[in-house]
C-alpha cells in the first residue's frame, strides 16, 4: 500500500502576519460572515488571486486559445454568480472578498431566513440540515451557483422543516416583531414629516391684510 498523498494547501499565509490594517478586516470578516477561522478567508484571498492572474494572463496575449481561454473563465465565474452577464476582465480584477464572501452557503442561508446568524446558518450545514438542489451539503464554505440560489431548504429528515419546532417558532417571532418595529418606525417618521410641513406652512402663511 502507497503512501498517504499530502493535500495541498488552498490558502497562502500573508507575508506579513502582524499587519494592523489586514488583522482588523480579517476580523471584520468573521463575524459578518461567520467565517469559522482566517484559514478560509485566506482560501478565498487565494481563489480570488487566481482569477486575477488568469485575466491578465488571458488579457495580455492575442491568440485565439486565450480569446477560447477568456470566455470560459468569464463564464465560470458568471455561473458562480460573482459577475453579471457581459463582464470585463477589469470586472474580474475588481472582485473583492466580499463579493465571494456572500456566495458562501452560509450567507445565503442567513439572507433567506432559514438562520437568524451566520453562526446559527453554520451549525444547520454542519448538522446536515440544508438542502442545495436536492443534495444535502455539509460545507459552510461551498459556494452557491448562480442556478442553485432557489434551490436551498431544509432536508426532507431534518426536524428543523417541522414550523412547530421551537428553533422556528422563535424566528418567525423575531421576524414579525422586526416588521412590526420597522412599521412604526415609517409611521413615526410620517408624522414627524407631517408636523415639519405644518410648521412650515404656517411660517410662510402671509397675514391677511385689513383694508379701513
Amino acid at each position: 500500500m502507497g503512501d498517504i498523498k499530502k493535500l495541498k494547501k488552498s490558502y497562502e499565509r500573508p507575508k506579513k502576519p502582524w499587519e494592523k490594517d489586514r488583522i482588523l478586516q480579517e476580523k471584520e470578516l468573521k463575524k459578518k460572515y461567520g467565517y469559522f477561522s482566517k484559514k478560509e478567508i485566506w482560501g478565498f484571498n487565494a481563489l480570488l488571486r487566481g482569477f486575477r492572474q488568469q485575466a491578465r494572463k488571458i488579457f495580455a496575449s492575442t491568440s485565439e486559445q486565450s480569446k477560447k481561454e477568456g470566455e470560459n473563465l468569464l463564464k465560470k465565474i458568471y455561473n458562480m454568480g460573482l459577475l453579471e452577464e457581459k463582464a470585463t476582465f477589469d470586472d474580474v480584477l475588481g472582485l473583492s472578498i466580499d463579493d465571494i464572501s456572500k456566495r458562501r452557503l452560509v450567507s445565503f442561508v442567513v439572507n433567506k431566513g432559514i438562520a437568524r446568524t451566520p453562526k446559527q446558518a453554520r451549525q444547520f450545514i454542519v448538522h446536515k440540515h440544508i438542502l442545495v438542489n436536492g443534495k444535502k451539503v455539509n460545507a459552510p464554505n461551498y459556494l452557491v451557483l448562480r442556478k442553485e440560489e432557489n434551490s436551498i431548504e431544509f432536508a426532507d429528515n431534518s426536524v428543523l422543516k417541522d414550523p412547530k419546532h421551537p428553533l422556528i417558532t422563535a424566528m418567525a417571532s423575531i421576524s414579525r416583531d422586526v416588521k412590526l418595529e420597522k412599521e412604526e418606525q415609517i409611521v413615526k417618521k410620517l408624522k414627524e414629516d407631517s408636523k415639519k410641513d405644518i410648521k412650515v406652512e404656517k411660517a410662510t402663511k402671509k397675514p391677511i391684510e385689513v383694508k379701513e
